[in-house]
């Protein structure tokens, strides 16, 4: 990638919130209060989608239970949250990128209430110039979110960086041809997210800190 970049967009949980455990403990807390089977494997797999399309994926079985499931699902999370933070080297990471005078947005598979909220719980509803949740727009990996996002920043997809730690993450940035970076310590494997040919994957924070300074510096040089 040799255009400069302008925008970076952020999927939400396993990319800059340390939140993974606590989605699985909480999906398999609700299977359970609903006798519905349910591996940590399963639950782990559909982080990044949207609330009602995890609900179809993980309990294709019992859909009149989907609402219950999903209310269950997200009291348990909220309760048990409370102490969910950014991966070390996040915060850092995004005041170093808004200080290069970059666009920065989140694309996420949270409703708007769940993102709003965390948002709030990390102080860093400035940081970003547009945020999409699921609830308001097309679950991952369908591209619209990030269609709206470069609709409401004026920027062209070429400019612009996905960076995520699922399939959901890469393939909707794939889907419209707009240039994505992986993450390792996330829900999949390098191994998985590799088959959306990223521009890199990065292993941590710090290494993903440094691959997006280096496209940002592309702007400067030209």
């Amino acid at each position: 990638m040799n255009t400069p970049v302008e925008l970076i967009i952020f999927d939400w949980d396993g990319t800059l919130f340390n939140s993974v455990g606590q989605i699985v403990a909480s999906l398999q807390f609700a299977a359970q209060q609903f006798e519905q089977p349910l591996t940590e494997a399963a639950a782990k797999s559909i982080i990044g989608l949207g609330l009602p399309e995890v609900a179809q994926v993980l309990f294709p079985e019992v859909p009149e239970l989907h609402h219950e499931i999903l209310q269950c699902y997200a009291t348990h999370y909220v309760e048990n949250s409370k102490g969910d933070a950014w991966f070390e080297g996040v915060s850092v990471m995004l005041q170093d990128l808004k200080a290069q005078e970059v666009k920065l947005a989140v694309a996420t598979g949270k409703s708007r209430k769940g993102l709003d909220r965390v948002l709030h719980q990390t102080a860093s509803d400035d940081l970003f110039d547009v945020t999409r949740a699921a609830s308001e727009t097309k679950s991952k990996p369908d591209p619209l979110m990030l269609t709206e996002i470069l609709q409401v920043t004026g920027i062209s997809v070429e400019n612009a960086i996905m960076v995520g730690d699922t399939s959901y993450d890469l393939e909707m940035a794939q889907n419209i041809a707009m240039p994505r970076i992986g993450v390792s310590y996330g829900v999949h494997t390098p191994e998985v997210l590799a088959h959306y040919n990223p521009l890199a994957i990065a292993e941590d924070v710090a290494d993903l800190h440094q691959l997006l300074l280096k496209h940002v510096n592309l702007k400067q040089a030209v």
